[in-house]
């Protein structure tokens, strides 16, 4: 029963489409935990200013990966790159902006008082390591790997999230 469900989602959404967003949340999110690695080190008193860090640089590396697979397909495909086109291209990308969502959402709940500032940094980093370890969890049951497979990519995703927080305590210790 649980494999159809899976096999209907791939349907409707498609195997390419969950490729996508998978590659955009685990690269967007790796992007998040770095920028709040160093954020945390310039403004180790403004989860505000760290939340815009990570809002700016994601919609950064979007657009710069919008841009990049728009000329990619012009050439490829021997075509001028339409509007229609370059909008789809950026949906396809959205998932790098909206990996940072949670973290941005925790720092900003920081920045208004709701906890302290180390407590919005490290929240951000823990939903961080959270959609990586979900991302991972998703792609061993697209892929329907056993128990084992599924442990080591989940494991893998986890690592490295595990880095970049052992690298925030490195730098801002």
């Amino acid at each position: 029963m649980k494999g159809d469900q899976d096999d209907h989602v791939l349907a409707r959404f498609g195997r390419a489409a969950a490729g996508r967003n998978l590659e955009g949340f685990v690269y967007g999110t790796i992007v998040v935990m770095s920028v709040i690695v160093g954020g945390a080190k310039a403004f180790p008193h403004g989860p505000g200013h760290v939340a815009l860090l990570v809002a700016v640089t994601t919609v950064v590396f979007w657009l710069a990966h919008v841009y990049a697979h728009g000329l990619g397909f012009s050439i490829h495909h021997d075509v001028h790159l339409s509007f229609a086109e370059l909008r789809g291209i950026g949906r396809r990308e959205a998932a790098i902006v909206g990996a940072g969502v949670p973290p941005e959402a925790a720092l900003l709940l920081g920045a208004l008082g709701l906890f302290s500032e180390q407590t919005a940094t490290w929240l951000a980093m823990g939903l961080g390591l959270v959609v990586l370890g979900v991302t991972g969890i998703v792609f061993a049951r697209v892929e329907r790997l056993r128990p084992l497979r599924a442990l080591v990519v989940v494991l893998a995703n986890l690592a490295l999230g595990i880095v970049l927080i052992g690298l925030k305590v490195f730098v801002t210790h």
